[in-house]
């Protein structure tokens, strides 16, 4: 990510043979080359996040903070898992529902959901929402301290790599969402409440290679 940040805003790559500083296409190629590490990063994340070790649940939100996406760590464990295959999860998506209309609301419905699920944590605790101990604004504040260095170091012209990085790597994540669950739905019971979350509910191939 760094070495990227300093590619993209060079003057002078004389010693890798380019006259001047990288062009409009390969500027583009670089976002995008560094968008698909981040996106199999929240991946690699997303395993954890799981975790039971502080230390390997905190090495997630870092991971996740290339992509801006730390509310992921929320979400994910504590309501996609909940919630996933019914209609109240942003994170499946629906049948006959194309990627494009999922995208935005997964994207804003995980955001909303992430908030509202540590807001309800904090308030249990006793403890503002606006709190550090907010596992939501805590992630987010590392992204912001590591775009900020990023921006600090290289100049604003990095923004715009940034950005596409950051979109990219995330949509990588929420095209796999988009899939895992795709047109499955779990039914009531005769008490109201969902089916437990079964095999049929998520597009998985259990065997050694998927693994």
């Amino acid at each position: 990510l760094v070495f990227a940040c300093y590619l993209w805003s060079a003057d002078s790559l004389s010693w890798l043979g380019i006259d001047g500083g990288l062009g409009l296409v390969s500027k583009v190629g670089v976002a995008f080359s560094v968008a698909v590490m981040g996106g199999i990063g929240i991946n690699t994340a997303h395993e954890m996040g799981h975790k039971k070790t502080e230390l390997e649940r905190w090495l997630a939100k870092i991971t996740l903070a290339q992509t801006f996406y730390g509310h992921f760590y929320i979400e994910h464990n504590r309501g996609h898992h909940v919630r996933v295959a019914t209609p109240e999860d942003p994170a499946s998506s629906r049948f006959g529902e194309s990627f494009w209309t999922f995208l935005p609301r997964s994207v804003w419905g995980s955001l909303t959901s992430s908030w509202g699920l540590e807001k309800t944590r904090m308030q249990r605790l006793g403890k503002s929402t606006w709190s550090i101990h907010n596992d939501v604004l805590n992630a987010w504040l590392m992204s912001v301290v590591l775009f900020g260095a990023l921006i600090a170091i290289f100049g604003p012209v990095v923004i715009p790599f940034l950005i596409i990085q950051a979109v990219y790597g995330f949509s990588l994540l929420e095209t796999v969402n988009y899939l895992e669950h795709y047109g499955l739905m779990r039914q009531k019971t005769s008490s109201g409440r969902y089916e437990r979350c079964a095999p049929a509910h998520s597009w998985n191939s259990d065997h050694i290679v998927t693994n």
